[in-house]
């Protein structure tokens, strides 16, 4: 169910947006986790901080908790379909999982031809490309069309403030950033783990579009999924029901993820170069619900956000008090 907008427009003055745990580890901030290693545990905080355009733009409300408990619900299903880092889920914003030694790509999983980034493969299509990340696409296929197969289009992992590059598996190998028999491994860990979260989102009425992976190898050197997954930062969903009315008329298909704020952005005229404009409160909270009605439709739960400050309740149950 939506959550009262007054409540909404009051977390927007109350959003976790840094954190700074002494005693918990090394402090490594992500785009929007901030995590802290500890000889082989990693305990990473969901905070409410946006990014897109691989920049941070800001904070919406409860994001973190939404993504946490998304990851923690798509983790223990998928948990039979390829090994996850998570050991324990202690707070509505907090995972503790295996530390592990990260491969240098992020592994995106393409089902449809859309986005509206310079990179997406819908503007490489729209320009002529036939050829993204070393497949063959063919003639006459429309935004928003289903591809004849879900493309694996990896990136390379860019610094925080820098972007990403495409890049090909014979890139990837030339660039020695993988083996062929790792990417090939890899390869089929994420299409087993994409086609599991379509079958899924498409259940609850839902079109898992596309999302992103990230893999590395644990203590016992066990390829693992960690970080997040098929949560609304890592992916796209569509709303099932409009989809085939929304391609007959030619428009965007309703959708339930951060997309919406990449839209905004892009009626802006900001496409990631530059000084993004500031989010104003009302896109903050319409994100907000979107990121909410997402959680409650693929798990079947009500969200119940957690009013308490959050700093004060992570270091409760962290036991750093």
């Amino acid at each position: 169910m939506p959550v009262d907008p007054k409540l909404l427009e009051a977390q927007c003055g109350r959003t976790l947006a840094r954190t700074d745990f002494a005693g918990l580890g090394t402090r490594i901030e992500g785009k929007v986790r901030d995590s802290y290693v500890h000889d082989d545990r990693r305990t990473l905080v969901a905070t409410d901080r946006i990014s897109a355009f691989d920049r941070v733009l800001g904070t919406i409300p409860w994001k973190g908790q939404v993504l946490n408990q998304l990851a923690a619900f798509w983790f223990e299903r998928t948990r039979e379909v390829a090994p996850n880092h998570v050991i324990a889920v202690p707070d509505p914003n907090v995972t503790v999982g295996r530390e592990c030694r990260g491969v240098p790509l992020e592994f995106v999983v393409r089902g449809y031809l859309t986005g509206v980034t310079d990179t997406s493969i819908w503007t490489a299509y729209s320009r002529g490309d036939r050829v993204y990340c070393g497949h063959s696409l063919p003639a006459g296929l429309r935004k928003h069309d289903r591809l004849p197969r879900p493309l694996l289009t990896p990136t390379t992992k860019a610094e925080q403030g820098a972007h990403d590059e495409l890049i090909s598996r014979e890139g990837a190998i030339e660039q020695r950033l993988v083996s062929a028999a790792l990417y090939d491994r890899a390869e089929t860990m994420v299409l087993r783990l994409f086609a599991e979260g379509q079958q899924w989102a498409e259940k609850q009425g839902l079109i898992l579009v596309d999302t992103k992976y990230e893999l590395g190898f644990d203590g016992a050197g066990t390829l693992t999924v960690i970080d997040e997954i098929h949560t609304p930062d890592s992916s796209r969903y569509w709303y099932l029901d409009s989809y085939e009315r929304a391609m007959s008329e030619g428009v965007d298909p309703k959708a339930m993820d951060k997309e919406f704020v990449r839209r905004w952005y892009a009626e802006q005229g900001y496409k990631g170069d530059g000084t993004p404009p500031a989010l104003t409160d009302a896109v903050r909270c319409e994100a907000a619900q979107r990121y909410i009605e997402t959680y409650e439709r693929i798990t079947g739960l009500a969200f119940v956000p957690d009013p308490e400050p959050p700093l004060e309740r992570i270091r409760r149950n962290l036991g750093l008090v």
